[in-house]
């Protein structure tokens, strides 16, 4: 994929940021001002460490972005990932390699594909992993050819099949496999999917392109061989008014249960997930439907939209993320990237940029709407020191901390409970045509309500100069309830580049209030802040920088600034252990 930095993408705040300025200035309290005196908190502390987070995936210095290629293979999970082996910025991009037995810990290895072959000698960009017949890995990528930037489709296969680690890779002569017909924008035409085998036998696969603004995913198919690709009459799927579709995922999921089903699979009971990563928006939708075979083409269901007000995956900071079938545990595994929300030249300062969020483990939701994503089960084995909390009531306007765990480095597992719906504040009828986060903008954490907002303040000052909140607040809309979840940046660090991007991501959780009852789970990693609303339904992550509340400086507090009183039904809180990356 090509990069445009999430922070440049302000064409899409205007709204949220005159917001902002009026939630600054009507309903926040004056003690959240800037205090200059306090920015040089962070001065002494070596700056490539103070925001390197401690469980989350990334090299021990410079530039990362896709997740390429994920796979499990003979009881080792492979990550590739888009690399820069030279800087903290985009650019100079191979395929870094690294393998793991947890998904958790991992052994970095040498690159796995760089840039050496006329057919990928301007960047070997990202692609899919492909498990073919004979227990055969193959990886599928693009390729640059010159400098206008044209994009070809290559393949790559290990040198060594013996080596448990696939350490090396070859690109064989008779690349490219796929060019660009004359139909197609050749800068735009890349990240293929990772194949799957029709009924009929042939191999299929996708690749990311547009045309008149137009996103598409282009259909290519190939005989057994995997080696001899014809363009299909026509997409699997398009959509007006999207632009570009970069690194797309085409896989099944069960309508039984919540074992995941490798990509081939076209049995019964299933729907079929497209999620495309938009160009424009910087954020992965996605939609569920019917993938007629037959026809080779994928059509949406009535209750997925098709377009940018459609399905996230993540309402923050997410993007160009990647799913595999994991055989070994029958479970489908999602991953992808959280960009730096800082300045460049902090990020060339640090060293580094670029995590990768915990993989999840996703499944279709009972209702068949929408996926569920919870963060995989292995992650639990670097809990440590753990406080509970239970039936601690919070009435408007409290808030009570959290003690006794590393809250910068930690694991938070929370349910809140409320006894009546009456209090909920009326839905604006003009905010319909608003997305979530404009209206998290508007009615942030501190601005008082009926039922909420209720939640967390993550990586918090002392005195809450800082703090990073993550909240839900219920609205009546005529005879429904919406429930609108929060990550809200805003607050989140003293420090006042102009580029700096603190956006209040946000996004509604589809959830029933039967039992007056909402869970949150949220993953605190310094500079990154994970949240799964409702066990998963909504996922919004958060990237911060903090000047206050680092290391043992930094608090974590539950709050309730609604009307309605809230209950802490049960809190687990654990302080996390550092991964093994290198």
């Amino acid at each position: 994929m090509e990069i445009l930095r999430r922070s440049s993408s302000l064409w899409v705040l205007p709204i949220l940021l005159l917001c902002f300025f009026i939630n600054n200035g009507v309903f926040v309290d004056a003690s959240h001002k800037v205090y200059m005196h306090l920015q040089s908190t962070t001065s002494h502390v070596d700056a490539s460490k103070v925001h390197r987070t401690g469980y989350h995936f990334q090299p021990p210095k410079n530039w990362i972005n896709d997740p390429n290629g994920p796979m499990y293979y003979n009881g080792v999970y492979h990550l590739f990932y888009q690399y820069n082996p030279k800087g903290a910025i985009w650019g100079n991009i191979v395929w870094a390699h690294s393998v793991s037995k947890d998904l958790i810990n991992w052994i970095p290895l040498e690159p796995a594909i760089y840039p050496s072959k006329v057919f990928d000698k301007y960047g070997t960009w990202s692609g899919s992993a492909t498990i073919l017949p004979g227990n055969k890995p193959v990886i599928l990528y693009t390729g640059i050819v010159d400098g206008n930037k044209t994009q070809v489709q290559n393949y790559a296969i290990p040198a060594n099949m013996s080596d448990p680690y696939l350490r090396k890779w070859v690109k064989p002569d008779n690349n490219p496999l796929i060019v660009a017909d004359k139909t197609i924008n050749k800068s735009q035409f890349r990240d293929p999917t990772t194949a799957w085998m029709g009924r009929d036998g042939n191999w299929r696969i996708l690749v990311g392109s547009v045309r008149n603004h137009r996103g598409k995913v282009i259909m290519y198919k190939s005989n057994k061989n995997f080696m001899k690709w014809t363009k299909a009459k026509h997409p699997l799927h398009s959509a007006p008014g999207t632009g570009n579709w970069e690194c797309p995922d085409f896989f099944p999921v069960s309508l039984k249960n919540k074992d995941g089903l490798d990509t081939s699979y076209n049995g019964k009971d299933i729907k079929h997930v497209l999620k495309v990563s938009f160009d424009v928006t910087r954020f992965d939708h996605y939609t569920i439907g019917t993938y007629d075979t037959k026809k080779d083409q994928y059509f949406p269901d009535s209750t997925s939209i098709d377009g940018w007000k459609g399905l996230r995956l993540d309402y923050g900071n997410y993007y160009a993320s990647k799913t595999f079938f994991d055989s070994g545990k029958n479970r489908r595994i999602l991953l992808g990237w959280a960009n730096e929300s800082d300045t460049v030249d902090n990020d060339v300062r640090k060293g580094w940029a670029g995590v990768h969020p915990i993989p999840r483990k996703i499944w279709l939701d009972p209702s068949g709407k929408q996926l569920v994503q919870w963060p995989v089960q292995e992650l639990e084995t670097l809990r440590k020191k753990k406080v509970q909390l239970n039936n601690k009531k919070l009435n408007k306007g409290e808030k009570v901390e959290i003690k006794g765990i590393t809250v910068a480095q930690a694991d938070v597992e929370v349910i809140f409970s409320f006894t009546s719906l009456d209090k909920a504040e009326p839905f604006d009828p003009s905010w319909a045509d608003l997305y979530a986060q404009d209206v998290c903008a508007i009615k942030g954490s501190t601005v008082q309500g009926g039922l909420g907002p209720f939640g967390l303040l993550t990586l918090a000052s002392k005195n809450l100069e800082e703090y990073t909140p993550v909240f839900f607040r219920i609205f009546k809309a005529h005879d429904k309830y919406k429930v609108l979840m929060c990550s809200d940046a805003s607050r989140s660090s003293l420090k006042n580049e102009t580029t700096m991007y603190k956006p209040s991501f946000a996004g509604y959780v589809d959830v029933d209030l039967a039992d007056k009852k909402l869970s949150l789970r949220s993953l605190i990693d310094h500079s990154i802040v994970e949240s799964f609303g409702a066990g998963g339904k909504t996922c919004i992550t958060s990237r911060v920088y903090p000047t206050l509340a680092i290391f043992d400086k930094a608090h974590l507090f539950a709050f309730n600034n609604g009307a309605e009183r809230i209950t802490i039904e049960t809190l687990n809180a654990w302080s996390m252990a550092n991964a093994k990356l290198h």
